[in-house]
């Protein structure tokens, strides 16, 4: 009985081991099948078209390699600088939820986010997200800037307009180092300085504001740069030698604006963003829809080579 039990154990083993064997042999006719139908496909198209459907793949191979090479990726990041005080984590509430909270709002870590503006929630059809960044500004963990430039698209300079003067030295030395750092410079991020509470009835202007910033900056220019090179943290120099230095020298553009984070009037800043982070989403957007439309364009042209007669054919 042991032998008889043995042997039926062996022959369930065997079944097993031929069905299996069936199932690989059905997917490799199948295989072969597919293999023929796609060799079947390709001789009906015209050679002529196969040649210049591959000549178009590797035409447009080439230039995708190409632009990856010579051509960075695109930043979509605003960030959010400025001294401790400026009103720039409020600025960063307004933007996102439209929200005043009220009271002073410091921030001790970055508060980033990904969100469509609230400005911009209301209005019909797509609309394209934008990547804020509110980098505190203790002087402790402005570093933290850096960690984020590789991907910025602009940087808001938020200034206090109320209590300027008192922190314009303060306020001017941290511009410069924005404004002197090597990624800045090479890549052109622009920047805008804005000049937040100006609500209230004392709060400088704007045009105050940037004579000031000038003048301290073109103080800090000739003071650092009778420093020996080995000792200057930053990457590039401002302006033209012999001049009074004036933003419109630098590399990058740097514009002056008003805003209120308290009441909500956010305007200028929400266009800046719009011109420099969101137009570059809108791009992208537009790189997707001609890359599919190639690639509908092609499928189309082998299509019509399918039904094109082949040659030999009456």
């Amino acid at each position: 009985m042991e032998g008889l039990e043995q042997w039926k154990v062996l022959a369930e083993q065997w079944k097993k081991q031929a069905e299996k064997w069936s199932s690989q042999a059905l997917e490799h006719i199948q295989a072969e099948k597919w293999s023929s139908q796609a060799l079947e496909y390709i001789h009906q198209v015209p050679p002529e078209q196969i040649y210049a459907a591959i000549a178009i793949l590797i035409f447009t191979s080439f230039l995708l390699i190409l632009v990856r090479l010579f051509k960075r990726p695109k930043a979509n990041t605003i960030l959010l600088s400025g001294l401790s005080g400026s009103g720039k984590t409020l600025l960063f509430y307004q933007l996102r939820d439209g929200s005043s909270h009220q009271g002073t709002v410091t921030s001790m870590e970055p508060n980033e986010g990904t969100f469509v503006l609230h400005s911009e929630k209301s209005k019909n059809g797509k609309v394209n997200p934008v990547h804020l960044v509110d980098v505190p500004g203790h002087s402790r963990l402005r570093a933290k800037l850096d960690d984020f430039l590789p991907q910025a698209a602009g940087i808001v300079f938020a200034v206090d307009a109320l209590e300027f003067l008192p922190n314009c030295r303060a306020a001017s030395e941290y511009l410069y180092d924005i404004l002197t750092k090597a990624s800045v410079v090479r890549k052109k991020i622009p920047v805008l300085i804005l000049c937040n509470k100006t609500d209230k009835v004392t709060a400088h202007s704007k045009e105050f504001i940037r004579k000031q910033l000038e003048k301290e900056i073109d103080k800090l220019r000739a003071s650092r740069s009778a420093i020996s090179a080995a000792d200057i943290a930053n990457d590039f120099t401002l302006g033209v030698p012999g001049e009074p230095f004036s933003f419109h020298q630098c590399q990058n553009k740097v514009t002056v604006a008003e805003a209120s984070g308290l009441t909500g009037d956010i305007s200028q800043v929400e266009q800046f963003i719009r011109d420099h982070a969101l137009e570059r989403e809108e791009e992208k957007a537009r790189h997707r829809y001609t890359n599919a439309c190639f690639c509908c364009g092609l499928s189309e042209y082998l299509r019509r080579g399918m039904d094109a007669p082949s040659y030999g054919q009456p």
